[in-house]
């Protein structure tokens, strides 16, 4: 006989075997996210441009829910994070560039290697940041344009357009994206995280129908939408830092810098 989490004797090996089935969930999700974005470098190879967007977004679907499942089932462990963060970088970080550089960035052999290449080391880097950082930071933001919203980025924008470019000129504003993509990923830049939004609450009606007019939008028009959802993600945390620094000046707060303690009388 041993003793359960909840503090109820079960016969021996039983709760250890239904723990262990609980950490098997939030894992197949990550195996699942892997396997899309290891589809996604196939068919971009194959030239299947858009259907490899779509499935990158499906590994970011799937990589939400990993972390939601493993929050709501207590399931989460070290080895869930490491296996996540290496699934991340597959899906998040070689396979959109494997599709941007198949998709334009080839018009540009060695400048194009060059920004993928870029963006593969930045999300390494902003992943293990996020892994060491994450106990210590505001849970309601994260510091760098977040892995998956990059490659969402790129997997939309192809998702839409998906037509190879063409030439050379065209190529431009894409080496430009895949350049700013890469610089707010380690950059200090806040962007909400939305960890702090709890479902199970009950929600005023205006958010029901917002979200509700959103899915219905998306369903309708998915290229367009996903496009306009993963700019909109990309755009605001530098509208907040943008609002930051504004909000500094506006009260006379000095950037960056520790306000000025003024002396002591018994100092003097």
């Amino acid at each position: 006989m041993s003793a359960a989490p909840d503090g109820k004797v079960e016969p021996e090996g039983r709760p250890r075997v239904r723990r262990r089935g609980i950490y098997l969930i939030p894992s197949s999700f990550t195996v699942a996210n892997v396997f899309c974005g290891f589809h996604a470098i196939i068919s971009s190879i194959q030239g299947e441009h858009a259907f490899a967007g779509a499935l990158i977004g499906i590994a970011i679907l799937l990589d939400t829910l990993d972390g939601r499942v493993a929050r709501f089932a207590n399931a989460s462990s070290e080895f869930g994070k490491e296996f996540d963060s290496l699934a991340d970088q597959v899906s998040f970080g070689v396979a959109p560039m494997v599709l941007a550089y198949t998709w334009g960035l080839h018009l540009w052999p060695r400048l194009g290697w060059l920004m993928g290449f870029l963006f593969v080391i930045c999300g390494a880097m902003r992943l293990a940041r996020f892994n060491i950082q994450q106990s210590s930071t505001d849970k309601r933001f994260f510091v760098g344009l977040p892995i998956p919203a990059a490659a969402g980025m790129v997997a939309a924008l192809v998702y839409r357009f998906a037509e190879p470019l063409d030439s050379r000129a065209a190529a431009v504003p894409l080496l430009g994206l895949v350049l700013l993509l890469s610089l707010l990923m380690v950059s200090k830049f806040r962007y909400y995280s939305f960890k702090d939004l709890d479902l199970r609450r009950r929600q005023p009606p205006l958010v029901i129908l917002f979200l509700a007019l959103v899915i219905v939008a998306v369903f309708t028009h998915p290229q367009v939408m996903l496009l306009v959802m993963a700019s909109t993600y990309v755009v605001h945390g530098l509208v907040l830092k943008l609002w930051s620094i504004f909000s500094r000046t506006k009260t006379g707060a000095p950037s960056g810098e520790a306000p000025v303690k003024a002396p002591d009388a018994r100092e003097t």
